[in-house]
C-alpha cells in the first residue's frame, strides 16, 4: 500500500497538466478563432468600404453578412418612403426557386418587426415570434434568425436579415455584435455610394443640359427636342418606358411620343380631364412631381390602367408649369426595379423644364415663320390681284373684243375656249387669294386649305416627321364647310393610323377638288397593310365615305408601304 502512493502521487499532476493543456488549447483555438473572426470582419469591411456602385455595394454586404455569422440564407431590405420594403436582395436562395416562391416581401409580418423597431433582433425560433406570419408555398424552412438596421448618418436605410445558422445552432451575442459592426460598416458604405451616384447623375444630367443648349441654338425642331428629352431621360434613369404627353388646343393631353416596352398602348391616347391619370395627379401634386413604387397598381390611375400593367415603379414630372403647361413627361421601370427617388427626381424636373424653354422658343420661332409666310403671302395676293388678274382679264376683254372679227368658225370656237380658260384661270388665282388671305378675317371659320395645313402640323410630332401636303384646286370655294368637316376628320384620321401602325418614314398627302369630286390621299413608305390587321380606322374612313355617297380604296404603293384614296362627289353647287 506504501508503495502505491508515490506512483498515485505522480499520476495526479500529470492528469492536471493534461486538464490544463487541453483548456489551453480550447483557449487558444477561440484566441485563433476570434483572431480569423476580426480579419474575415475587418476584410468584409473593407470589401463592402472600396465600392462605389450601389447596387454592388448592397450585394457585397449581404454576401459578407453571410459569411461572418455562418448563415444558410441572408438579406438586405431597403425600407422607401412609405415604410415598406422597396428593395430585397436575399443570399442563399436560387433564381429558380425565387421564381417559385414568388413576389419578394414587402415589410410585413418579423421583417416588418425590424422597420417599426430599428434595433437588433436575435431569435432562436423566428415561428414563435408574434410577428411571425408564416412563410408563402416553396419557401425553404428557417427557424434561427438575426436581424440588424443599417443606418445612414440617422436615419434607418434598411435592415440586415440573416437565417438558419449552419449546423442547427442559434445566432449567439457575438454574432449579432459581429453583425452590428459591419452594419456601421455598411451605412458609410452606402452613403458613399450614394454620394457617388449623385455626383455622377449630376455630370449626366450637366452633359444633356450641354447638348440640350446646342440643340436649341442651332434652331432644332419640336420633335427633334421632344425625342432627345424623352432619350435622355431614359438613358439616365435607366427607364424601360418613356412617355411625352403634349397640351393639344383644346386643353387635353395627347400621347406625343412614346418609347419602350408598351409604348403602342399610349401613343396617340388622349387623356379625359374628368379621369384618375398620372398625369393629373403630377397636376395635383405641389411641385409638379409624382411617383410611384407601383404604376400597375396605383389607386390614382383610373383612366386605362392596363396601360401601365407591365411597369412597377414610375414618375411624372410636368414640362412647364400650371400657368403654361406643355405637356408632361412620364417615365416607368420595370416590376421589382427600385423607386424613383429625389436624387433622380428633382434634376429631371429642372431638365422637363428646360425642354419647356426649347419649346417656347420652338414656337416663338414658328410665330416668326408664320408672320413672315404671312406677310409673302400677303404681298403674293396683292401682286397677284393688282398684276395678274388685271392682265388676264385686259387680256379676255380684248380677246371677246376681237371675237366678233373672226368668221372661221372653227377659229371662233377655238377663241372661245381660249375665253373660257381665261374665266376659269381667274377663278383660280381668285380662289388662292382668298386661302392667302383668309388670315385676315378674324373669328370667321377657316378654309378647307388652311384646315388641311393645320391637320399636317398636328400630326407632326405623332409622326416624328413632317409630311408633305400638296392642295389641288378650289378647295375653299368649290367643297362645301359639311364637306370640308368630313375631309379634315379623314385626313387626321389616316395620318393617326400611319403613325400607330405603319412605322414609315415619309408620307404625302394630296387634298384635291376636281372633276365634281373631292378626295384625300395619303401614301407612305412604312410596312403596309397586313392581311388579318385591325381595321378599326380604315372602316371609319369607309363609313365616312360612305354616308355622302363616296368611296375608300386602300393599297399597297409602288414602292411598298400603303396607298389610301377617299373620295367623294360634289354637289353642283359645291
Amino acid at each position: 500500500m506504501g508503495s502505491d502512493a508515490p506512483g498515485d502521487a505522480g499520476r495526479v499532476p500529470r492528469l492536471r497538466l493534461d486538464e490544463l493543456l487541453e483548456e489551453l488549447q480550447v483557449r487558444i483555438d477561440e484566441v485563433r478563432g476570434t483572431r480569423d473572426r476580426l480579419n474575415g470582419l475587418l476584410e468584409a469591411v473593407l470589401s463592402v468600404g472600396r465600392g462605389l456602385d450601389l447596387s454592388q455595394v448592397l450585394r457585397e454586404i449581404v454576401e459578407a453578412a453571410v459569411v461572418l455569422v455562418d448563415a444558410r440564407y441572408g438579406a438586405l431590405g431597403v425600407i422607401g418612403d412609405d415604410q415598406r420594403l422597396s428593395q430585397f436582395l436575399p443570399v442563399g436562395i436560387s433564381d429558380a426557386l425565387r421564381k417559385q416562391i414568388g413576389d419578394l416581401p414587402s415589410g410585413h409580418g418579423l421583417l416588418g418587426e425590424l422597420i417599426r423597431h430599428p434595433e437588433p433582433l436575435r431569435l432562436p425560433e423566428l415561428s414563435e415570434h408574434s410577428a411571425s406570419s408564416g412563410f408563402p408555398e416553396h419557401h425553404p424552412p428557417m427557424h434561427s434568425f438575426l436581424g440588424v438596421p443599417i443606418r445612414v448618418r440617422d436615419d434607418v436605410f434598411g435592415n440586415l436579415y440573416l437565417t438558419e445558422k449552419r449546423g442547427g445552432a442559434e445566432f449567439d451575442s457575438e454574432d449579432e455584435a459581429v453583425l452590428s459592426t459591419l452594419a456601421v460598416a455598411a451605412g458609410v458604405a452606402i452613403e458613399n455610394a450614394r454620394l457617388f451616384e449623385e455626383i455622377r447623375l449630376r455630370e449626366q444630367w450637366l452633359a444633356a443640359s450641354a447638348e440640350f443648349t446646342s440643340a436649341l441654338l442651332s434652331g432644332a425642331s419640336e420633335s427633334h427636342v421632344l425625342e432627345m428629352m424623352l432619350d435622355r431621360a431614359r438613358e439616365i434613369t435607366s427607364a424601360e418606358l418613356g412617355l411625352v404627353y403634349l397640351t393639344e388646343r383644346d386643353g387635353h393631353l395627347r400621347c406625343a411620343l412614346a418609347r419602350g416596352p408598351g409604348a403602342d398602348l399610349h401613343l396617340g391616347v388622349v387623356l379625359p380631364p374628368d379621369e384618375g391619370t398620372f398625369a393629373k395627379a403630377a397636376l395635383l401634386s405641389e411641385n409638379g412631381v409624382v411617383t410611384t413604387p407601383d404604376a400597375a397598381g396605383d389607386a390614382r390611375i383610373t383612366f386605362r390602367p392596363e396601360r401601365w400593367a407591365d411597369c412597377g415603379p414610375a414618375t411624372a414630372v410636368l414640362v412647364g408649369d400650371r400657368d403654361k403647361l406643355w405637356g408632361v413627361l412620364m417615365l416607368a421601370r420595370g416590376t421589382g426595379r427600385p423607386a424613383f427617388n429625389d436624387t433622380e427626381t428633382v434634376p429631371l424636373s429642372g431638365f422637363a423644364g428646360q425642354a419647356a424653354v426649347a419649346l417656347e422658343l420652338a414656337d416663338r420661332r414658328r410665330d416668326a415663320e408664320q408672320m413672315s409666310l404671312l406677310a409673302d403671302r400677303d404681298r403674293i395676293a396683292r401682286d397677284l390681284h393688282d398684276l395678274a388678274i388685271q392682265r388676264l382679264f385686259a387680256t379676255g376683254m380684248t380677246l371677246q373684243s376681237a371675237q366678233r372679227f373672226v368668221d372661221h368658225p372653227e377659229a371662233a370656237e377655238r377663241l372661245g375656249r381660249a375665253i373660257d380658260d381665261l374665266d376659269a384661270t381667274i377663278k383660280i388665282i381668285r380662289s388662292t387669294i382668298f386661302g392667302l388671305r383668309e388670315h385676315e378675317a378674324p373669328g370667321a371659320p377657316a378654309g378647307l386649305r388652311v384646315r388641311s395645313v393645320r391637320a399636317v402640323e398636328d400630326a407632326t410630332p405623332v409622326l416624328g416627321f413632317a409630311p408633305a401636303l400638296r392642295i389641288e384646286g378650289l378647295v375653299d370655294t368649290d367643297v362645301s364647310r359639311a364637306v370640308a368637316d368630313e375631309v379634315v376628320a379623314v385626313l387626321g384620321e389616316a395620318l393617326a393610323n400611319i403613325a400607330r401602325h405603319a412605322r414609315a418614314s415619309k408620307a404625302d398627302v394630296l387634298v384635291a377638288a376636281r372633276g365634281g369630286a373631292v378626295s384625300v390621299t395619303v401614301t407612305d413608305d412604312g410596312v403596309g397593310i397586313r392581311e388579318n390587321g385591325r381595321r378599326s380606322g380604315l372602316r371609319n374612313l369607309a363609313e365616312r365615305a360612305e354616308k355622302l355617297g363616296g368611296e375608300l380604296s386602300v393599297t399597297r404603293g409602288i414602292a411598298g408601304g400603303t396607298r389610301l384614296v377617299w373620295r367623294v362627289s360634289l354637289p353642283p353647287d359645291g
